[in-house]
């Protein structure tokens, strides 16, 4: 490809993974999932490659575009008495005492892999097998466990994943302990099945041998997904949410997404306020936010919930709004103009495998969060919600960026700020993601709390607003890990992580 590739990624492994690939020739959208199917294979307990992804693009020439891999609900064929059950409850310490479903009823059709492959397939330049290459070899060869992993399996090794050996030996050191951020784990399993994914393509893991594997493991074991639900799931291409913020014209995850809509009603808002401060984003959080938890999140069609949400915020503003969590994101641009970011997630994980291929499965139904229906209230074939919100933008004298955020429900807000600070307040990169954040929190009884980094603004506006609030230190995890790559006017490139979450940064040189 010639010039330079900008690399934002989860850490060192996904890094190394990303420049492998552009060093041999690959564009953005090769490098941005051959990092994103490194960090699936080599971040256990935060992502996998039996989760969901949204892989947004905007080509250096053409319309931006998403590409849909989020999880759906399971269940085709399956009769009544089927769901409902095949979960059980898990407690754990992590971030304060989280409480989640687990096991085989708790998870959904993974589809993050089949979306990697066809964003490969049309919109890369570097043959499929390149791109799983460097996940296959991390995983047989060693890789360091980050951080973020290290911490999430801290507290929940045994109580989520300790009833299945398989999953067990994954997330610990050989002797059964809890495995800590600089070990050295080998996952020889996972390393096989992704040979085969590379040689054989994604249909490994839907109607090939891993799938048929899977499906009937869920059927010993009371899950729901079934030969069809593998078979018939497809990767969706939807042309993505445009809102013009300032100078830039950006590319948001649509709807079924929950995220997305979200974030380009944020960000629609912002743009038109122009020049902010910390009261609008309180005041914009806040309707936005109660607006979800009220009514879009109870929703039985996302995506007609999704586009009626931004008519509506289009014609009238938020007054016409009705009043009634583990991910990972790899961004990049090349100096070509391609952006790529990959969102990730697999939930808390359903503390289980596919047995014999050391692949942890997602627990996306037992999230309850993101199942606010109930239960198995889905109709099997529907995209599950997601706070997912990849992003891509342009402006007309050649600015190019791809940005993305971990976080649940912070992610909207993360982005919010972040762009925020870009677009409208003009702050370098490397600023506007370190610049100090908040997030309105509801809770059960519907009170509002302000949840903030330290920063007497951020205090002055939560008081004045007469709302309670949180102040939670200095670059908190808890705010998300944004990851940007960005091309300037002049054609240089940069890439900026998050210190509030491991991450590595580079600008690669291809000769």
């Amino acid at each position: 490809m010639g010039g330079r590739v900008a690399i934002a990624a989860t850490g060192p492994v996904s890094l190394a993974a990303g420049r492998e690939v552009a060093l041999a020739g690959g564009n953005a959208v090769d490098v941005a999932v051959a990092a994103a199917m490194t960090a699936m294979s080599t971040e256990p307990g935060i992502v996998s490659l039996a989760g969901g992804a949204y892989v947004s693009v905007w080509p250096a020439a053409g319309d931006p575009v998403v590409l849909d891999g989020n999880v759906e609900m399971p269940g085709r064929g399956l009769p009544a008495e089927r769901f409902g059950a095949g979960v059980h409850e898990v407690t754990t310490d992590y971030g304060g005492g989280v409480t989640l479903f687990a096991g085989h009823g708790s998870v959904a059709t993974p589809g993050a892999v089949v979306a990697c492959e066809l964003a490969v397939e049309e919109l890369g330049t570097v043959p499929w097998a390149d791109v799983v290459a460097p996940a296959a070899r991390a995983c047989s060869d060693g890789f360091v466990v980050g951080g973020a992993a290290a911490k999430y399996l801290s507290h929940t090794a045994r109580s989520l994943f300790g009833e299945d050996p398989e999953a067990f030996r994954v997330v610990t050191r050989d002797d059964g302990s809890p495995v800590v951020a600089g070990d050295v784990m080998t996952n020889h399993l996972l390393a096989d099945v992704l040979d085969l994914v590379a040689r054989e393509g994604a249909s490994v893991l839907t109607t090939g041998q891993v799938g048929r594997a899977m499906v009937d493991d869920m059927a010993a074991h009371g899950g729901l997904i079934t030969h069809r639900d593998l078979a018939e799931y497809t990767p969706l291409v939807r042309p993505p949410v445009r809102r013009t913020v300032g100078d830039w014209d950006l590319a948001v995850n649509p709807p079924p997404s929950v995220g997305g809509p979200m974030l380009a009603v944020m960000l629609g808002e912002m743009g038109r306020r122009g020049y902010w401060h910390w009261p609008d984003i309180i005041e914009i959080q806040r309707a936005v936010l109660a607006y979800r938890r009220s009514v879009h999140d109870l929703a039985p069609d996302l995506d007609a919930a999704g586009h009626e949400l931004l008519l509506t915020v289009d014609r009238h503003g938020l007054a016409g709004l009705p009043t009634s969590s583990s991910t990972a994101n790899v961004s990049v641009v090349d100096s070509d103009g391609t952006a790529c970011a990959v969102t990730m997630s697999s939930g808390y994980g359903a503390g289980i495998t596919v047995p014999g291929t050391g692949m942890l499965l997602n627990n996306a139904l037992g999230e309850p969060e993101l199942n606010r229906l109930g239960l198995h209230r889905l109709v099997p074939g529907i995209r599950l919600a997601s706070n997912m919100a990849p992003t891509t933008g342009r402006t007309r004298d050649g600015r190019v960026l791809a940005i993305g955020s971990p976080g649940a429900d912070r992610i909207t807000t993360a982005l919010m700020q972040v762009l925020a600070q870009g677009c409208l307040h003009g702050a370098d990169l490397r600023h506007a993601i370190e610049a100090p954040r908040l997030h309105v929190r509801f809770d059960d009884d519907g009170t509002v709390v302000v949840e903030h980094e330290s920063d007497e603004r951020i205090a002055l506006a939560v008081r004045e607003a007469g709302l309670r609030g949180s102040d939670q230190g200095t670059h908190q995890m808890y705010f998300g890990g944004v990851g940007a790559a960005y091309r300037r006017e002049d054609g240089r490139l940069e890439a900026a992580g998050d210190p509030r979450r491991e991450a590595a940064v580079e600008v690669v040189a291809v000769a």
